[in-house]
């Protein structure tokens, strides 16, 4: 990589799932990528090519250190759904950006946002935070994921999947969703911060298949090599799963997404169209067919958890 394409980036969540994919995936294309986390030795144990950096986004002084030197920020806000704490997290990350003259902010609202306000806490914290940042000075591209492949190679889905040919998932039968991998957010997110791709865009990205709950079960069951049937959660009982994981509060958060699209409000909200995704662009999303092969289901089978 030529020196005038570096890019010195911030990556918030680095030691979470999507800011890790994130910040690796920019790693290894070459960038100089530091990690905001609050467990430094977490994120070095991980590895993954970034330079883990202590902050946090509720602490104005550490989120500047942090900052200091970037040219650009991938920002992710964490399983908070507090109006007010998430409007702060946005204020202190628009000013510590301001401050050390980032170029440009891509922010991974790590879910679609109704055109409508809602009753929800899951999305209108994530357009709080959409309007903070886009408020301040430093240009901000806004990417809405779907929801994401990853949430099925999981404690509470990967045995039943493997183990019982059930996946199961609090999303109605008919509802069609771009199931999306967080490596193919990296890339989506990495590709935002280029220079040719207009600043100020919100990017309604997914992945490469468009598919119902029993079509994702049957591309399972065919890179599986056994039947998968499909089976839809009753939302409140994926919240109270939820909540011994994540507590409460976080729990509702993202059941709340879940509500919303299952009382019929949201048809289209999780189903952006891949080909616009990747000729705007310019990359290739993974088929879900190659993701589900791609991943290590002999795990579950071994725990029999």
């Amino acid at each position: 990589m030529t020196q005038e394409h570096l890019k010195r980036v911030l990556v918030t969540g680095a030691n979470g799932f999507q800011g890790g994919a994130v910040a690796r995936w920019l790693a290894a294309q070459g960038h100089d990528v530091r990690g905001l986390v609050r467990d430094e030795a977490k994120a070095a144990a991980a590895g993954g090519g970034f330079t883990p950096v202590r902050g946090d986004l509720a602490d104005p002084g550490t989120l500047r250190a942090a900052f200091r030197g970037a040219t650009h920020a991938v920002v992710v806000m964490p399983l908070e759904y507090d109006l007010d704490t998430v409007t702060g997290y946005a204020r202190n990350v628009a000013e510590a950006a301001h401050e050390a003259g980032v170029r440009r902010i891509v922010l991974n609202t790590n879910t679609p946002v109704p055109g409508e306000t809602t009753r929800y806490a899951g999305f209108e914290t994530r357009r709080r935070a959409e309007e903070v940042l886009r408020a301040g000075t430093v240009p901000v591209t806004v990417v809405r994921p779907p929801v994401y492949l990853e949430n099925l190679f999981s404690p509470w889905n990967g045995p039943a999947i493997v183990n019982d040919g059930v996946l199961a998932y609090p999303l109605p039968e008919g509802q069609r969703v771009a199931w999306m991998s967080h490596e193919d957010l990296a890339k989506v997110a990495a590709r935002a911060l280029d220079d040719d791709v207009p600043a100020g865009q919100v990017l309604h990205v997914g992945g490469a298949d468009v598919l119902t709950g029993p079509e994702l079960a049957a591309v399972f069951g065919q890179a599986l090599g056994r039947e998968v049937r499909y089976l839809p959660l009753e939302v409140a009982q994926f919240e109270q799963g939820l909540a011994g994981l994540l507590g409460p509060e976080a729990a509702a958060g993202v059941a709340g997404i879940y509500h919303h699209v299952g009382e019929g409000q949201a048809p289209d909200l999780l189903c952006p169209r891949p080909a616009a995704v990747e000729e705007a662009l310019g990359i290739r999303l993974t088929p879900a067919i190659e993701w589900v092969k791609a991943q290590p289901w002999e795990h579950w089978a071994r725990t029999g958890a």
